[in-house]
Parts: structure tokens; sequence; C-alpha cells
């Protein structure tokens, strides 16, 4: 039993052979799948899929990639999409200013307004946090974030970083980068990290872990992961598997 809590299967990459592979993480062992969308279309593909496999979930809201292109009627659409049944949060929201692709004033304006859509839908929020730490934590305190939690998602911050994000009602998830050579701060938040706020994913057809990097990337290979969080923190895969789909199934209230 694996949660692979942050997946796009939306993804061109994946339009030849979407859902078989989405078939073959399910017979792998991946019993559940949470679609994150990054845009007004992918959100409509994630109900979609929702739709398709009983075993995905999923999360719609627009990436900071995209925000430049939000208005307000996107937030009235998002609203309506998230009362879809299998749909468990808002997001992936959030920062990037590592790419900028949108202007950063777009990008806080719409973050906030993203969070405080899910507040109004009392739904947890997926973050995307890349080079923005500072500006990230000062939207989730200001538009108190924590009255519905979410999870960091592919969390890049350091050890210290780690106290506040649970501090504000917030889990991690890590994925492929754990498994890299020079994942060393990676490392040091799963060792410190308390096992009740761990999610895996694989963020794919993104973020491959060894001994795949470069490949296209899926679901099944959120194994290894698993397999890497056990091997650092001394403890088996079973318990890992089970601890980190309870968190998910937890966070995103699927019974």
């Amino acid at each position: 039993m694996l949660f692979d809590s942050h997946a796009h299967y939306d993804n061109k990459r994946f339009n030849e052979d979407r859902f078989e592979i989405i078939k073959k993480a399910y017979d792998s062992g991946v019993t559940y799948i949470l679609n994150a969308s990054a845009d007004m279309a992918s959100a409509e593909e994630t109900i979609t899929l929702t739709c398709k496999f009983d075993f995905v979930y999923g999360a719609v809201g627009v990436h900071p990639h995209s925000a430049a292109e939000m208005d307000e009627n996107d937030i009235a659409k998002l609203k309506n999409f998230a009362k879809e049944d299998k749909i468990v949060a808002i997001g992936e929201i959030g920062l990037d200013y590592y790419y900028d692709f949108s202007p950063r004033e777009q990008q806080r304006l719409w973050f906030a307004k993203q969070i405080n859509l899910a507040k109004e839908l009392n739904l947890p929020i997926i973050v995307h946090d890349r080079d923005a730490h500072k500006d990230v934590l000062d939207i989730i305190k200001s538009e108190q974030a924590r009255d519905v939690g979410g999870v960091f998602h592919c969390y890049s911050g350091s050890v210290e970083m780690l106290r506040d994000v649970l501090d504000n009602n917030f889990c991690i998830s890590v994925g492929g980068t754990l498994t890299f050579k020079n994942a060393k701060k990676a490392v040091e938040v799963v060792e410190r990290v308390p096992l009740d706020r761990l999610l895996i994913e694989t963020d794919c057809p993104y973020l491959t872990p060894e001994p795949h990097r470069g490949k296209r990337n899926d679901s099944s290979y959120v194994r290894l992961v698993a397999e890497k969080i056990a091997q650092i923190r001394g403890i088996s895969f079973e318990e890992v598997a089970e601890t980190t789909t309870n968190n998910a199934k937890r966070l995103f209230r699927i019974k």
C-alpha cells in the first residue's frame, strides 16, 4: 500500500500511454494517487482522471508559473471544480522565484487568493515553494493558512525551516530528489521530521529517482522513495509505506 501524493498525469508526456501507466502503478502496489493541477486546463483534466479511476484523487489550483494568467473568474471556476466529489485539496499553489515565469507580485497575489479559497472551502493546500521560503511562510502566516493546513510538496527547505512549517499545521512531502547523491539537506530533513508529518510523492513525470534518473517518472517509482526513507530512518519499508499512506489519507480526508 503506497500513496503517491503528488503526480501530474495530465502532462503531455503521458499522452501516448496515460491510462496504461496509471493502471501499471496501481498493479505495482500504489493504491492511491493524487493528481495536482497546474493551471485551469489541467484542473479540468484532473477531474476527468478522478472520474475514470477509483484510486485517483485530485487537487485544483494554479501554479505560480501561470499566476499572471489568472483573474477573478478563475477563482470562481476553481470553487466550482473543488466541489467535485474527489477533489481533496487546492493546489498546487505557491511561489517560484527560480524561474520567475510570472511577476512576483502576481505570484504573491494569487497565492494569497487561492489560500483564502481553500479556507472558504475548508480544504488543505498543496504548496509549491522554490527559492521563495520567506515569502511563502510570510503569506501562509498572514493569510492564516494554518486553519486548513496542507503540505509543502517536494520540500526543499532546511531543518531549521521545518519547525516553522510544522508549527503552521503543514506536513512535508519528499520525492525522487531524496535518492540523488547530492541530497544531503533532504536526508537531514528526513532524519528529523516526525514520521506522522511525512508524505511521499513522485511529482511525475519529473524528478525521477535513482537508478532511473533521466527517464520519465511515474507513480510506480514512489516505492524507491519509501525505500530510501526506510534506509535513512532505520525502519522497515512496510512501516514507511503504511505511515505515509495514512498521513496522506488523513490530510486529504480520504476514508
